[in-house]
């Protein structure tokens, strides 16, 4: 598997598409390399998506997705694999993305409160499907932050931000202000046009990850809790509820 970037990444022009036809480039015990694709390969804190392959009356779960000089999809094990060659039906399972992308705008939102009330910036992050945690270079937590931080969040969800996607090179879209939020910048040198979400009047930056279309459709942001990690590192854990 040697050709570099065969597949077309269909999840960053369309995050709600779920269902696609494909045909399989390659495969075999590395995975399966799809000429077009809608699975998120995972970055940025986000998982991977799962999903399944419907071919010749028989159906492949893919448990994983692998970067590399290709996008293997990983099949379930004892699974069978599709030769190259077949068409497929794809299909990215909906629950698990919805919430997955539900997650990360939350995440998104309490990224910009953090940042605009307090001026902080991210070092670190994680998440699954309705939960996440972000980790600040915030050396003392101000009385009553969790509270407040809780209720601006979701004042910004209630306003029904729109969530903007667009993709910019790389000169014009670091001309933006602040638009690294990382306390270093993991933008790769390499990369010649970055992927920008913005969630107007509140967070834009850069990130390569799957959003919903607007902040109210994230539902309700609950700060579960916020830890001490040292060195003036706080770490605020959220889930997303309905």
């Amino acid at each position: 598997m040697a050709t570099t970037h065969r597949t077309r990444r269909l999840e960053l022009a369309d995050q709600t598409l779920r269902e696609w036809e494909a045909v399989v480039l390659e495969s075999g015990p590395e995975g399966i390399v799809l000429d077009r694709s809608a699975f998120y390969p995972g970055g940025g804190g986000q998982p991977a998506d799962l999903g399944v392959l419907l071919w010749q009356g028989v159906q492949t779960h893919i448990a994983g997705v692998r970067k590399g000089e290709d996008l293997c999809l990983v099949p379930a094990e004892g699974d069978p694999i599709p030769p190259a060659g077949t068409p497929v039906r794809a299909a990215v399972e909906d629950d698990r993305r919805t919430s997955l992308m539900r997650t990360h705008s939350g995440l998104h939102v309490l990224c910009g409160v953090v940042f605009r009330d307090y001026g902080c910036l991210v070092t670190g992050g994680n998440m699954e499907p309705g939960v996440a945690r972000m980790d600040f270079n915030l050396p003392e937590v101000p009385p009553g932050f969790k509270e407040a931080v809780e209720e601006a969040c979701n004042a910004e969800i209630t306003a029904d931000r729109r969530i903007d996607v667009r993709t910019l090179p790389r000169a014009e879209a670091f001309e933006i202000p602040d638009i690294i939020r990382t306390a270093t910048n993991l933008v790769p040198e390499d990369v010649e046009e970055v992927r920008i979400v913005d969630i107007v009047g509140l967070d834009t930056q850069a990130d390569g990850g799957t959003h919903v279309a607007s902040t109210r459709q994230i539902g309700r942001l609950r700060v579960a809790k916020v830890e001490n990690k040292g060195r003036g590192f706080r770490r605020v854990r959220i889930r997303i509820e309905d």
